[in-house]
C-alpha cells in the first residue's frame, strides 16, 4: 500500500507519498512528473512517516539544514538510483554541475556518463528538496532543469545561502 500526504510550504503544496515505512516521492503540486512513481491505490492517510517528514521540512524551510534521518526508498532505474545517491552528497547551500556529476560516474563504475543523460536522471528525482536536485546547476552557471519550475529552484538555493546572482536563466530559443 502507498499513502500520501500535503504538506503546505512556503513555495507551495508539496505531496509526499510513502510505502508505510519509507518515503517514496515528495513532489511540488504540479511540477513536471508530478506523482510519476504513485500506485494507483495510493491513498491519503496519516502515518508516522509523515510527522517526520514535516518535522524535517518545517526545519529547512525556516532556513536549518536538518540531518536526513528519514528512510528513502526512490524508484528509478539503476542509472537514475546512481545519480541520486551522488545528489545525497551535495552539501547544504553548494551546488554541482550536470558535467561532474557525470565524471564521478565514470570514475565509479568505469562507464562513459553524459551531461545529458544525468540532466535526466535529476529532472526525474521523485523526491525533491530530500534528494537535493536543485542544487545542480549547468557548467556555464545557467539554471536548469527544474521540473517544479526555476523560480523554486532559485528560492530553494536562496534559502540555503547560495549566491544565485552568479547564475543566469538559458534565453529560450
Amino acid at each position: 500500500m502507498q499513502w500520501t500526504h500535503t504538506y503546505h510550504s512556503p513555495l507551495g503544496e508539496l505531496m509526499l507519498s510513502s510505502d508505510g515505512t519509507r518515503l517514496t516521492g515528495l513532489w511540488f503540486q504540479q511540477q513536471k512528473y508530478f506523482g510519476s512513481t504513485l500506485s494507483p491505490d495510493a491513498q491519503e492517510g496519516h502515518i508516522p512517516l509523515f510527522d517526520r517528514a514535516d518535522a524535517w521540512l518545517d526545519a529547512y524551510f525556516h532556513g536549518e539544514n536538518p540531518p536526513l534521518d528519514i528512510p528513502l526508498a526512490p524508484k528509478g532505474s539503476l542509472f537514475q538510483r546512481s545519480v541520486w545517491d551522488i545528489l545525497l552528497q551535495i552539501p547544504y547551500g553548494e551546488v554541482t554541475t550536470y558535467g561532474a556529476i557525470a565524471k564521478r560516474l565514470e570514475e565509479q563504475t568505469g562507464k562513459h556518463a553524459s551531461a545529458q543523460a544525468v540532466g535526466g536522471a535529476v529532472g526525474h528525482n521523485p523526491i525533491s528538496i530530500l534528494i537535493p536536485c536543485h542544487r545542480v546547476v549547468g557548467a556555464s552557471g545557467s539554471l536548469t532543469g527544474y521540473a517544479a519550475g526555476l523560480d523554486k529552484k532559485i528560492q530553494l538555493l536562496q534559502l540555503e545561502g547560495v549566491a544565485t546572482e552568479t547564475f543566469f536563466v538559458p534565453k529560450q530559443a
